[in-house]
């Protein structure tokens, strides 16, 4: 083969995917269809008669494998988060007070990271120096689908990023969508065709990127955007999101124009504002704009809570509202117990979709609603997406007027399990008492009963759980410990199991036997009982059986248990279903009762210390352990109660409060010497 027909393959590919940039991501072609196409033709026959010429990244090779018969699921690396929503400015200024609260910056004005919040699909893009080699959908945050061959035919997406240097490993995230433009000429041609159409471009993105055959997928013309990236290796990366944006644009990844930077919570009104003013003339379907704190190192010292960043949040739009007429109230018991009433809907079109349910959250919100069965209500989609009902028409009402709906009264019993069901004082949701065997919240009870700080079942994670519960192999904590059950051959027949990791699992149970009370009591998720309560329990009560007889007068005798905590405790034992659990975990030997500490007794008997930073050899749990078994209390935060400030390498505005506030700050050193002699001084 001569060197010039290399060389002309090479110049078609570059120039093919040069035209496929400025018409997908510029919106500027500047080559007709005829001459695209014949380009094209050109890079086929030359491949075609020479198949050593085909690479990866060649634009003959985005359409045309064989369909798929499943997607392989694919573990984020790291997860792939959803946002925190805001739906008015009193939310958005909360944030912002959050934001500057946590950083220790209350004064200052942040600048933040602006930008469209796209209403489309979450797609994280692998590259290998500089390569495509793989794509996955967002899925449930942590394992998504392997839709590499889909993602592919979206010619937006560059096979190779236009970088000298391209980064060893770089992780793209961004949103999937179909423009509006794209979705009007495939409903048009399904319409033609006699075909079902698709309802709103959302939807049809997602079915389009999900399909087996990537040839259907190509048809469709879906586009893409960037908004961010989740891992990079092997190459400097800015110090702001802005930054990124602006680095990731000019390796000809595509990212929206709208995005900008803002000052403080005017500048994020002002954005939300403009925002909205370009909303029906955009190209795509936008649901809000996406907030997040500009500066990296702001961002890692914010963090996440749960499955959200603290440093970024999404504002969404008012949604579409409609008519219609609440036909039944009924209860439906969530993975934490909680009983949420549910309006069942007569069904109305809603924002792009049919609705038949709508939330009604708690009691509370009933009646301040006044919802009535047979009620004309107005509804929306919260934020383009949760049905709610907003508004009752009263003057519609009939003469008398529909009774009034009262979910203790309509299910004084839990639905699931027909444990009673509870209402704490001081608190809004009603709650199933039978956390332990109750069918809805299995799940959730056995993940945290399984969790590290709890009985630290090494192995048992969400998905194994499900298994195990789905099967009916295991209904409650104590099975687990039932050979009967769980066994080799039970979870060697599971998805993703073999006999070693069944007996190393095995292992991990059977090692959970004899946890400390304190952590054993963590384990039952006794509602507002948290890992310290426990601890103080444990400590003050010394076996489970005087924790179970204890009485409201006793358990307030315990720190920081107070009326609502002692109540929670009380209806928590009192259930006969958790009582029989409790009573085979005994017999499982899963705890091991201790002995009630003397009042104020330990070196930091009475003391408030609180950790920040990384203590030279002790972890923070190990300090933690120490501190508490000198009697001490370790707080999360800084306050003019805590006594000491226990600082390590890269302490962070927890120390600035101390120093700010004259609490005493010490270093591990004097940590240990106030663990030996109750004196931080050598």
């Amino acid at each position: 083969m001569h060197a010039d027909v290399r060389e002309r393959a090479a110049a078609l590919r570059a120039r093919i995917e040069d035209a496929n940039y400025r018409y997908y991501v510029l919106d500027d072609p500047d080559l007709p269809d005829a001459e695209y196409d014949r380009l094209l033709r050109e890079l086929q026959d030359l491949e075609a008669a020479h198949p050593e010429l085909v690479t990866p990244d060649s634009p003959t090779q985005r359409v045309g494998v064989t369909p798929a018969g499943e997607f392989m699921p694919v573990e984020h690396a790291i997860p792939m988060l959803s946002l925190n929503n805001a739906f008015t400015e009193a939310e958005v200024a909360a944030f912002d007070r959050r934001v500057r609260e946590a950083l220790g910056r209350e004064q200052d004005t942040i600048e933040y990271a602006v930008e469209p919040k796209f209403d489309g699909l979450a797609v994280s893009l692998v590259y290998q120096d500089g390569l495509f080699v793989r794509g996955a959908t967002r899925g449930d945050g942590y394992t998504g689908e392997d839709v590499s061959a889909n993602l592919r035919t979206i010619r937006a997406i560059p096979m190779r990023l236009a970088a000298d240097r391209p980064p060893a490993l770089l992780e793209v995230r961004g949103e999937v969508l179909m423009l509006k433009r794209d979705f009007e000429r495939l409903n048009a041609e399904a319409l033609a065709r006699g075909d079902k159409t698709f309802v709103n471009p959302r939807n049809a993105a997602a079915g389009s990127l999900r399909q087996l055959d990537p040839r259907v997928t190509a048809q469709r013309r879906l586009s893409f955007y960037a908004y961010g990236i989740g891992r990079c290796e092997g190459a400097p990366m800015p110090d702001t999101h802005a930054g990124i944006m602006d680095w990731i644009e000019s390796m000809h990844l595509p990212v929206c124009a709208q995005r900008a930077t803002a000052l403080g919570v005017a500048g994020l009104l002002d954005y939300f504002a403009w925002l909205g003013a370009l909303r029906p003339g955009l190209p795509f379907d936008i649901d809000g704009a996406v907030y997040k704190v500009n500066r990296l190192a702001d961002q890692h010292a914010l963090g996440y809570v749960a499955r959200a960043p603290r440093f970024a949040i999404a504002h969404k739009y008012p949604a579409q509202e409609a008519l219609t007429v609440v036909e039944a109230i009924e209860a439906q018991v969530g993975r934490t117990g909680t009983l949420t009433p549910v309006a069942r809907l007569r069904p109305v079109f809603v924002g792009g979709v049919t609705v038949t349910n709508a939330t009604l959250h708690n009691q509370d919100e009933i009646d301040r609603k006044d919802v009535r069965v047979g009620d004309t209500v107005i509804v929306r989609r919260a934020g383009d997406v949760i049905p709610e009902v907003v508004r009752v028409l009263t003057e519609r009402r009939g003469d008398p007027p529909p009774p009034r709906f009262d979910l203790l009264r309509q299910y004084p019993t839990c639905p699931e399990c027909g444990a009673p069901v509870i209402r704490l004082e001081g608190e809004a949701a009603a709650r199933c008492s039978n956390g332990l065997a109750c069918p809805a919240q299995r799940k959730q009870a056995l993940w945290h009963f399984a969790s590290r700080r709890a009985m630290d079942i090494d192995g048992l994670g969400e998905k194994l759980i499900d298994q195990l519960i789905d099967r009916g192999l295991v209904a409650t904590p104590a099975d687990l410990y039932d050979p009967e059950r769980v066994n080799v051959a039970t979870l060697a027949g599971l998805d993703r199991m073999a006999e070693k990791s069944a007996e190393n699992l095995l292992t991990a149970i059977a090692a959970s036997r004899g946890r400390d009370l304190g952590r054993f009591l963590h384990a039952l998720g006794i509602r507002h009982v948290g890992e310290q309560t426990a601890k103080d329990l444990a400590r003050h009560f010394g076996s489970l059986d005087a924790l179970m007889a204890a009485d409201e007068t006793a358990l307030l005798q315990v720190p920081d248990v107070g009326p609502v905590v002692a109540g929670s405790i009380r209806a928590f034992f009192a259930e006969p279903h958790n009582r029989a659990v409790i009573e085979a975990l005994r017999r499982a030997g899963a705890w091991r009762d201790g002995t009630p500490a003397a009042p104020g007794t330990g070196v930091l008997a009475g003391r408030t210390l609180v950790l920040t930073g990384t203590l030279p050899t002790l972890t923070r749990d190990q300090a933690k352990a120490r501190i508490e078994a000198a009697g001490g209390k370790v707080a999360g935060s800084v306050s003019g109660k805590t006594d000491y400030v226990v600082a390590g390498a890269e302490a962070g505005s927890k120390l600035d409060k101390a120093i700010a506030l004259g609490v005493t700050v010490l270093d591990e050193a004097a940590l240990l010497n106030l663990l030996e002699q109750g004196d931080p001084s050598p």
